[in-house]
């Protein structure tokens, strides 16, 4: 695909992931890139994450190392955007209050070391010094994880968007796809309601949607489906001074832990349980509910009021790993589907550019093609 010749590529989805491959691809001059987003810019999954980016808890260790390369990326992208992208630094901070919890945090820990990951153990005294606003409760262990960070994605969507216009890109918002025009067994052109946009390259980066619209030209995607809740918060006193988020105990056995983040304008986004858990209780008492928990570690967010969010769908390819590559049976249609989407975007925006525009096979994404789900595709 190296051409000096102008490739017209078509991004469907702007999304963290879609918005950051348009970024990258339009930082190469010969391609005119056409961005489709069914909806406004960053609505969907990606309005709806938690936003930690890591690599904490991804198992096995190619898939750590793939979120390792992309947290350190984060740090590089923001240096060359060079403004305001949302990001948070600080790392995570979590602590267990249960002997055997606390030994599996332990092992954790020790193995993540091994592997290379900026964490360490850390003492109560610790905890306080970074965060002296929490009231965290007995403490059996705890832990850092240094290079954690969490992410704003409306504002990293927005100015990545941003960008990619700069250099030419066109965006049109509340266009939905239906449907692909096909010749010589490639997409020609992508069908919106009201015209069509003539392609080289497609780029399905819609998240939850990218089974539905890779079936309209034969290629199946498979999913699990994911819902999940991550609740709003009206602005309160600054509570996270140093760490970028913390993961709490459970309150009681009847529980799951809680997640916690703060944003610039001190609203707070507060989930529980692990970030594929599912959840679809979107009532103002399950808010009510976490925000209490959250306010017994927290006294100082007393005065908050929790906003309850409507229930969120994650992309999640079957099997919990990324989907990313140029598919066999429709050779110019490349599929960037993944959970942890805002961890991995710098990465799949880089690497997944070398793969269109270049022709490269990034060998990093070798366990993560379509093919690997052998006779479920088309």
């Amino acid at each position: 695909m190296a051409s000096a010749k102008t490739t017209k590529i078509i991004i469907v989805g702007a999304g963290v992931i879609g918005a950051c491959l348009a970024y990258h691809l339009s930082l190469r001059p010969q391609n005119v890139i056409t961005v489709l987003e069914r909806d406004i810019p960053g609505v969907g999954a990606s309005g709806h994450s938690f936003a930690w980016v890591n690599a904490f808890g991804k198992d096995p260790r190619d898939y750590h190392t793939l979120n390792r390369r992309s947290l350190d990326m984060w740090y590089r992208l923001a240096h060359k955007l060079d403004t305001d992208i949302g990001i948070h630094y600080g790392g995570e901070m979590r602590w267990e209050n249960k002997t055997v919890r606390a030994a599996q945090l332990e092992q954790r820990i020790q193995q993540l070391q091994t592997w290379g990951y900026p964490c360490k153990l850390i003492t109560r005294e610790e905890m306080l010094a970074l965060e002296p606003e929490l009231s965290p409760g007995a403490v059996e262990t705890a832990s850092h994880s240094e290079a954690d960070i969490h992410v704003e994605t409306d504002k990293f969507i927005s100015v990545c968007l941003e960008r990619a216009q700069e250099s030419g890109a066109i965006v049109h918002s509340k266009t939905s796809v239906t449907d692909f025009v096909i010749r010589n067994g490639k997409i020609a052109a992508v069908k919106t309601s009201d015209t069509e946009f003539s392609c080289d390259v497609a780029v399905l980066a819609s998240g939850v949607q990218t089974t539905e619209l890779a079936s309209l030209v034969d290629v199946h995607i498979p999913q699990q489906r994911s819902p999940g809740i991550v609740i709003k918060t009206t602005p309160c006193t600054q509570v996270l001074h140093s760490v970028a988020v913390i993961h709490a105990p459970a309150a009681d056995e009847n529980h799951q832990h809680l997640h916690l983040r703060q944003l610039a304008d001190r609203t707070l986004r507060i989930g529980q349980g692990t970030q594929e858990g599912i959840n679809r209780d979107e009532s103002q008492e399950h808010a009510d509910a976490l925000l209490d928990q959250a306010k017994a570690y927290l006294p100082a967010i007393a005065d908050a009021k929790a906003i309850p969010t409507a229930v969120g769908y994650r992309p999640m390819p079957l099997d919990g790993f990324p989907i990313l590559g140029f598919t066999k049976a429709v050779p110019n249609l490349y599929i960037a589907l993944m959970h942890s989407g805002v961890t991995l975007a710098p990465l799949v925006g880089e690497m997944a550019t070398l793969e269109i525009v270049d022709g490269a096979r990034v060998d990093w994404f070798s366990p993560y093609r379509l093919e690997r789900f052998g006779k479920t595709i088309k």
